[in-house]
């Protein structure tokens, strides 16, 4: 179910603050990005989107018009800004709630009661870990269940999702145990760390953390895509494809040899489409869902990883992760402090006893909580700029390689708006709060104008 998607609490709030690199190096194609499993600005996960019966079923056979706007039929339109609206509430309403959760979990004394479970279990201390971790994380899993719930409801009825329930049910316990299991690691470090060092574990826990988040992005492709989706040699049925990529990613610098371009069999969940690079070294690769090639030319999704390829050739992979280690850093500092501001005032109340306490666990949930919703769009301006980086230089590298070049970008844009449900004019305040890409729109008018050639100017990447 995509790249990053279930490590939505400790794992994916420490994730966030590397989101520009994470974003970069495992891009969900022409999608937003968005919180995991929860609604977004014109993307869904593969359990998530759906295809719905548009004008936009039969791409391969498009006329030769120009597509200079983006425009949906009139019940399309009102589908597509009842459905985004719905998404933007249901995102504050998933952040307000998790909160919450945390703050009775803490207020009724749950997560003191699950540290004296632990601590009876045994004296060891990792022991101790193995049995708190899972028993609060599982219980926030289960109080956030019924937003999942109603947002994969939501989807079915807008006909964004086709995975029937006792499907997408399993794919979430498979992502509760990894979220718990990768948890467990990251708790353990930080409460030896928190030991060792009192007064500065914030620095020494950075390190070992910023290292476990980039193998993450190593082998997420390899071991962690697997257990939700099926992956094929894009080479078996598509040799046409193959050969079209191979020629374009060495154009762009960053050759990838046919042996990692892989076919995604996304239509037993959806029938959105996708196309991505993901991966770090051996592990890189390009990935096609086969609902793509079954709605958009090849030349569309030819654009769409040029898109991706852009991500690596302007360096946005190590800058943003760079800068995203920093913030990192910056966040661990603050829940020191706020920690030990929190404990002051109110452990005794919570019956905490320190910050080495197990239960002090709650208390940083709540603080990164409220840490990532305030970060969100200072990261989603950062992302929304890498974005549209990444458009001029898709639409540069394909310029020359395929005829009607900034014409097959817009058509693109086109067909993942209709097949979406894209909101065609959001409000500001939601484009700068939640946006990662800049809205669908816009990036349509932009793709379709965008011809620096024509008017005797230089390309701005790709010379």
């Amino acid at each position: 179910m995509g790249r990053w998607v279930f490590f939505h609490r400790f794992v994916a709030v420490l994730c966030v603050c590397l989101c520009c690199g994470l974003t970069a190096l495992g891009s969900a194609g022409l999608r937003p990005s968005a919180p995991p499993e929860t609604p977004a600005v014109a993307q869904r996960s593969p359990e998530q989107a759906g295809f719905p019966q548009s004008a936009a079923s039969e791409p391969k056979a498009q006329e030769q018009t120009r597509t200079e706007q983006y425009t949906l039929s009139h019940e399309r339109q009102e589908k597509a800004i009842a459905y985004s609206r719905a998404g933007y509430t249901l995102y504050f309403v998933s952040y307000f709630l998790g909160g919450l959760f945390l703050f009775l979990i803490l207020r009724l004394g749950g997560a003191a009661k699950f540290r004296d479970i632990a601590e009876n279990v045994s004296d060891k201390k990792w022991v101790q870990g193995l049995v708190f971790v899972p028993l609060l994380f599982l219980t926030i899993g289960v109080l956030d269940l019924p937003v999942h719930l109603y947002w994969h409801a939501l989807s079915l009825h807008y006909q964004q999702s086709i995975q029937r329930w006792g499907s997408w049910f399993w794919d979430w316990s498979k992502g509760e145990l990894l979220d718990t299991a990768f948890g467990i690691v990251l708790v353990l470090i930080l409460f030896a760390v928190m030991r060792r060092s009192p007064r500065r574990w914030w620095l020494y826990f950075w390190f070992p953390a910023v290292l476990i988040l980039l193998g993450l992005v190593v082998i997420t492709p390899l071991l962690i895509d697997p257990l939700f989706n099926k992956f094929e040699p894009l080479s078996k049925e598509h040799a046409d494809l193959v050969a079209s990529i191979e020629k374009l990613t060495k154009h762009a610098g960053v050759p990838i040899p046919p042996e990692r371009m892989f076919l995604m069999v996304a239509s037993q969940k959806t029938n959105a489409i996708n196309a991505y690079v993901t991966g770090l070294g051996t592990s890189k690769r390009v990935v096609i869902w086969d609902t793509t090639i079954q709605k958009m030319s090849n030349e569309e999704a030819l654009f769409v990883v040029g898109h991706e390829l852009g991500h690596y050739v302007l360096g946005h992979v190590w800058r943003g992760f760079l800068l995203g280690a920093a913030g990192l850093l910056l966040a661990l500092y603050l829940l020191f402090r706020g920690l030990h501001w929190a404990l002051d005032r109110w452990g005794r109340d919570w019956k905490i006893y320190g910050q080495e306490d197990w239960a002090s666990l709650a208390v940083l949930l709540l603080l990164l909580q409220a840490q990532l919703f305030v970060a969100s769009p200072v990261i989603s301006g950062i992302s929304r700029m890498q974005e549209h980086a990444a458009d001029v230089y898709g639409l540069e590298v394909i310029h020359g390689l395929i005829p009607n070049s900034e014409e097959v970008a817009a058509h693109a844009f086109q067909v993942l708006g209709e097949l979406d449900l894209s909101d065609p004019n959001p409000p500001p305040f939601i484009t700068f709060w939640l946006y990662s890409h800049p809205p669908l729109a816009e990036r349509l008018v932009f793709a379709h104008g965008y011809d620096p050639w024509s008017k005797g100017e230089s390309p701005k990447y790709v010379k």
